[in-house]
């Protein structure tokens, strides 16, 4: 083996041991803020493993090669309960709801995508969170045909607003009551043809090192406490949760509130890469009571987020 096949050999395989390692932590379970931030990355590293490893294939750079195909095996593993976790049984003959979620950005002034968005996606219930001050503007307009609304306000850009809403074709029952814990939520609890859901708007905010460490953990025991003081309806909560679904904050919404996540494939941030090359942080959690039909990318709205659509049943006991 020459000297520069040696040396592509070598540099190769440090470039696949540490995407190995992106997915060793994932698969580890530990909550350190180090290992989570590393977890969020699962995706876009076997993504980067799998492109090495073909380049080092056709390079017929053996050793790394065999390097490559490890860490993609790894990566894979540590992906896959993201990607395809559990959708329940679908009850017969019982009908269906459309759910539409998107982070709109504070600062997105199209709303013109963000009305050719919604009315694609056809869904019965939205759920808008960082709506800034062009949508808000236009409110009436940009919820057209979704007359039932529950709409809660935060200061969360300088100078602007950024409203959560929940807005619905079927009434809402009431406006379930926020408080002064921390997070940013918005629920309402929505009288649809499957019967009363406990619909949750979220917006955690961002993981350590850009927030606190214990920001995201305190704000989700937060929504864990809302749920609880919520009428006994079948839950939905959506929204920007900033974490896939198989790191420690959907580790900690799995165990401590029993609800199940959506598919995380294609991803959904950041929009300006195509969907199968993001991150899923942006979640939709179902109580166990409803089965989980379908879950798609939605059209882009002009936000840095790719909204989701998902659509539900009840599922069998």
């Amino acid at each position: 083996m020459s000297l520069l096949k040696t040396a592509a050999n070598a540099a190769a395989g440090l470039v696949l041991l540490g995407l190995a390692t992106v997915g060793a932590a994932a698969l580890s379970g530990v909550g350190h803020r180090w290992v989570d931030i590393l977890a969020q990355f699962t995706a876009p590293a076997l993504l980067a493993a799998s492109g090495v490893t073909l380049a080092c294939l056709i390079l017929r750079l053996w050793p790394a090669a065999g390097a490559g195909v490890a860490s993609v095996l790894v990566l894979a593993i540590a992906v896959w309960p993201q990607w395809a976790p559990s959708q329940g049984r679908a009850a017969p003959d019982r009908p269906v709801v459309r759910l539409y979620s998107a982070n709109l950005w504070v600062e997105n002034t199209d709303v013109a995508a963000m009305k050719r968005s919604i009315a694609a996606a056809d869904a019965d219930i939205l759920v808008l969170i960082e709506v800034g001050d062009a949508a808000s503007d236009r409110l009436d307009d940009l919820l057209a045909g979704y007359p039932h609304r529950a709409v809660m306000g935060a200061a969360e850009a300088p100078g602007g607003r950024a409203l959560s809403v929940v807005a619905s074709r079927y009434p809402i029952l009431r406006r379930l009551p926020a408080s002064r814990d921390g997070l940013s939520a918005v629920g309402a609890v929505v009288e649809t043809p499957l019967g009363p859901i406990n619909v949750f708007g979220v917006h955690l905010t961002r993981p350590w090192p850009y927030q606190y460490q214990w920001g995201q953990i305190t704000q989700a025991m937060a929504l864990d406490a809302r749920r609880r003081a919520a009428p006994p309806h079948p839950v939905i909560a959506a929204g920007d949760f900033n974490s896939v679904s198989s790191a420690r904050i959907g580790r900690q919404i799995k165990t401590d509130m029993g609800l199940l996540p959506a598919p995380g494939f294609p991803g959904t941030w950041p929009s300006a890469l195509p969907a199968f090359a993001g991150i899923a942080i942006d979640q939709v959690y179902r109580s166990p009571d409803l089965a989980l039909l379908s879950r798609r990318i939605g059209e882009p709205t002009g936000s840095d987020h790719y909204p989701v659509v998902t659509e539900f049943t009840r599922a069998t006991p």
